[in-house]
């Protein structure tokens, strides 16, 4: 997916997400280093299925803590 800074307001870089140039608040700093307005960025977006099963198991034992706790 491409997007090109529009500009750049404080520590936020306003960037027009693809086709529809839809209009994304992204942290500066998260940028890389020497970008200016009206260059053009490839964004990859992925799905993690590791972390989000991690993230899943962790909430599971928690939600089990808890409702062991309320039980005694």
């Amino acid at each position: 997916m491409q997007a090109v800074i529009d500009r750049f307001e404080e520590n936020k870089a306003v960037l027009l997400l693809g086709d529809e140039e839809i209009k994304v608040i992204f942290p500066k700093q998260y940028l890389p280093d020497g970008v200016k307005e009206g260059d053009y960025l490839q964004i990859d977006i992925a799905y993690d299925e590791a972390a989000t099963a991690v993230a899943k198991s962790e909430s599971e034992r928690l939600l089990r803590d808890v409702q062991q706790m309320n039980n005694k």
